[in-house]
């Protein structure tokens, strides 16, 4: 993907935006004629940008503005916040009841829970609705109705520094936990580098370590949907990692490293091998160490075979029914995902579309075509559940002690956290 300067970047963006509402004036002016008067929502949306150079306030505000030309009536107040402050200040504005109309990035099942929460198919037009990658509608669903509406969507798989292979002698990356371990160590001896980058910090350890779950026939849930994190084979799993740290093949601490600093180790040429998104591969072409034809993507090893069913991850959109604002909602909400937009915003971040005709769009991209290929059987988060968020901190705080501790006894300690007021 090419690389984007900032102002070209912002002219790029707006002249698509400006295209999809020349294009989407028709639809969204009928689904939003019963919104009449003026009426403003408000959007509250996470960050994806690096910088103010790639802000997702300029994204939605292009959004909002072509919005706007096509619906008068309709005023969609933007504010979007830094991933690590999304969740504090989003539940401070639940508390203060000062409710945004749409949310953008958090899970959804608590809202429900609540009661505060629109149906999908209330808020987005029946052939907008259709056109949602069903994968992950399905799993914005709770007791069988969607509400959450995935907005973007990533999958995992594995990525290897061919220079490395070359100056440890190794021909071929691994299929196999084994041979990834034997791998790294080759890597790590023969040219002093981290051999494979085991990212367990706080950003995002639920991937990684739901990644080796998968490995091992173990996940988050069961077959029946209920957690088992500290089932036996994620104990195994815990205890295989603890043997592949004190190796060598790994950084020396992965419960301290997130993901974001091992990329960057990566596209500087200093990791042999990591799991990672498509969100990686802008980060390589910056550093300009790894041309695309010093790294290798693979699917992600296995215990004694390549995973089948890599992680796939969405961030979805849930609005809420306080301010009586539906019918601007869904004017708004059909306008955001029609492909223009879809595709601006993902091409913006490198991550996937979650419509399904945006998504055949990007497949014919070849450096995309194996992430897009994967979402059709990624196993996803249990972001149903009600209590998924604190599940999910749970996990990203303590599952990466469980290399230097005792991994059924911290595994059990979250999966306490996970069932207690079931």
């Amino acid at each position: 993907m090419k690389q984007r300067l900032a102002a070209a970047a912002v002219l790029g963006l707006s002249a698509t935006l400006a295209l999809a509402a020349c294009s989407s004036s028709s639809k969204s002016s009928s689904s939003g004629g019963s919104a009449s008067g003026a009426v403003t929502i408000k959007l509250v949306a996470a960050d994806y940008g690096t910088g103010a150079s790639n802000s997702s306030q300029t994204y939605w505000q292009a959004v909002a503005d072509a919005f706007h030309k096509s619906n008068p009536n309709v005023t969609v107040q933007v504010q979007t916040i830094d991933w690590n402050d999304l969740s504090s200040k989003v539940q401070t504005m639940i508390q203060n009841k000062q409710y945004p109309d749409v949310l953008e990035g958090l899970t959804y099942a608590q809202y429900v829970q609540d009661g505060i929460a629109y149906k999908a198919s209330d808020v987005l037009d029946a052939s907008t609705l259709s056109n949602i990658n069903p994968i992950f509608g399905k799993a914005g669903e709770v007791s069988g109705t969607e509400y959450g509406i995935p907005w973007t969507t990533s999958s995992r798989a594995m990525f290897y520094n061919k220079k490395l292979f070359t100056q440890a002698g190794i021909t071929t990356p691994p299929t196999t936990w084994d041979q990834l371990k034997a791998d790294a160590q080759t890597i790590a001896t023969k040219t002093g580098k981290t051999g494979f980058g085991l990212p367990l910090g706080s950003e995002e350890a639920q991937a990684e370590s739901l990644l080796w779950f998968l490995g091992n026939g173990g996940g988050l849930t069961d077959a029946s949907g209920k957690y088992a994190i500290n089932s036996a084979a994620n104990i195994a799993t815990y205890q295989y990692l603890q043997g592949l740290v004190k190796s060598g093949a790994t950084e020396p601490d992965p419960a301290t490293k997130n993901r974001t600093d091992l990329w960057q180790q990566f596209a500087q040429g200093n990791v042999g091998m990591i799991n990672g998104s498509p969100a990686l591969i802008p980060i390589i072409q910056k550093a300009g160490v790894l041309q695309s034809s010093d790294y290798g993507v693979i699917a992600v090893p296995g215990k004694s075979a390549p995973l089948t069913s890599t992680v796939g991850v969405a961030d979805y959109v849930v609005a809420l029914n306080n301010n009586n604002h539906q019918a601007a909602i869904k004017s708004f909400l059909d306008f955001a995902y029609n492909d223009q937009n879809q595709l601006a915003f993902d091409n913006e971040y490198d991550l996937l579309p979650a419509t399904t005709s945006a998504t055949n769009s990007m497949s014919s991209n070849p450096q995309f075509a194996g992430f897009v290929k994967n979402l059709g059987t990624a196993t996803l988060y249990p972001s149903s559940q009600a209590n998924w968020s604190t599940v999910l901190t749970a996990i990203q705080k303590q599952i990466g002690t469980a290399i230097t501790g005792d991994p059924k006894s911290v595994l059990g300690q979250i999966q306490q956290t996970a069932t207690s007021g079931q």
